[in-house]
């Protein structure tokens, strides 16, 4: 305006009698003021129509499990729809990725398939990253193969020991594992599951997690950590096998091979195509896992899902206190149903609730 202002004619134009100059300059002046005017109220318009949300806006980094991502991005979404101005970005490298962004201040909640390990918390400790720790969902690890391999239907905890631990590196074909499952078998009974051997003979092609994964840790903690531990092994997996983080690629290297072997969340197990959810015997007899068998924990391999809002973030980020708020209202947290994994009970709900509220 200041510029259509300083070419506005003055009285003193007029008074000098150049009238041809003074209506040039009255002309340019008009067109000038009435394109700005419009400029600014095109401005407002947008504006308006950003801040259409009736709620809190702003935008929030979020990485980790790909486990959680599922979960956290319908959250997200729906967080979104009720604030028209809220952006957001979740990604799904893996828990151990995903906790080092954060203890390294670069994102804003971390989604975890596990608790945070004390390496982390270290980590996070020395970069004076504070956060709290948000139960927000339950999960089972499905042991899948190819829905072709129609002579597997149940493996315990020590056939899959024999199949994919520690002492499994370099067996080609299942039947490779035989002698040590007879071992295995000799020196623990069935307190581990009774032992399902002797296994096909045919190529063991394994698709699973890789190290990097919140679902490679609790499985091997859960599956062989015991045993590894009466063997005097390290609590690994075998690791001679096609690793990714992505739950989908699993779930296609398993589809791909007619005698495959690996595991994934329980959620991406039941939406697959071309797979199938081997029963687990983890000491009790086989159980199929299902929402129900996570919920009353008699499928043995079971695990919680976490978020870790950083506290430092929230601090200076307005738009993760409400975010988070939303996520652990009853309607935020039902959202984990919706996409394939077992919600909380109200009991845990609000234990969730009063963490967040606590911090």
């Amino acid at each position: 305006m200041l510029a259509a202002q300083s070419e506005c004619p003055s009285t003193e134009d007029e008074l000098t009698g150049n009238p041809r100059r003074f209506t040039s300059l009255l002309a340019i002046c008009v067109a000038l003021i009435t394109v700005l005017a419009a400029c600014g109220s095109t401005t407002a318009s947008e504006t308006t129509d950003a801040g259409s949300g009736d709620g809190d806006g702003g935008e929030i980094f979020v990485s980790g499990s790909s486990t959680v991502e599922p979960i956290t991005n319908a959250v997200a979404e729906a967080h979104a729809a009720q604030n028209g101005d809220f952006q957001y970005t979740v990604e799904g490298p893996g828990t151990g990725d995903g906790f080092a962004l954060f203890c390294n201040g670069e994102t804003d909640i971390s989604d975890a398939s596990r608790s945070i390990s004390e390496e982390e918390i270290a980590l996070c400790e020395e970069a004076g990253v504070e956060y709290v720790e948000l139960l927000v969902a339950y999960d089972g690890l499905s042991v899948i193969t190819s829905a072709e391999n129609a002579e597997v239907s149940c493996l315990s905890f020590l056939d899959l020991y024999a199949l994919l631990g520690p002492e499994s590196e370099g067996f080609a074909s299942w039947s490779d594992a035989n002698d040590l499952a007879a071992e295995l078998e000799g020196e623990l009974g069935d307190e581990f599951g009774a032992s399902n051997a002797p296994y096909p003979d045919a190529p063991l092609d394994v698709t699973a997690p890789g190290e990097e994964s919140g679902t490679y840790d609790s499985f091997v903690e859960i599956v062989f950590g015991d045993i590894a531990e009466a063997r005097g092994a390290d609590e690994v997996s075998r690791i001679d096998y096609t690793a990714s983080a992505n739950d989908n690629v699993i779930v296609e290297g398993i589809a791909d091979s007619a005698s495959s072997l690996g595991w994934v969340g329980l959620a991406f197990a039941g939406e697959a195509e071309g797979i199938t959810s081997v029963e687990v015997d983890g000491g009790d007899g086989c159980v199929a896992p299902s929402a129900e068998t996570v919920a009353d924990e008699s499928y043995p391999i079971s695990r919680p899902l976490f978020i870790y809002p950083s506290l430092s973030a929230v601090d200076e980020n307005p738009a993760i206190a409400p975010f988070v708020d939303f996520y652990v209202s009853a309607e935020g947290l039902a959202l984990a149903a919706d996409v394939g994994y077992v919600a909380l009970t109200d009991e845990q709900a609000q234990a969730t609730v009063d963490a967040w509220e606590a911090r």
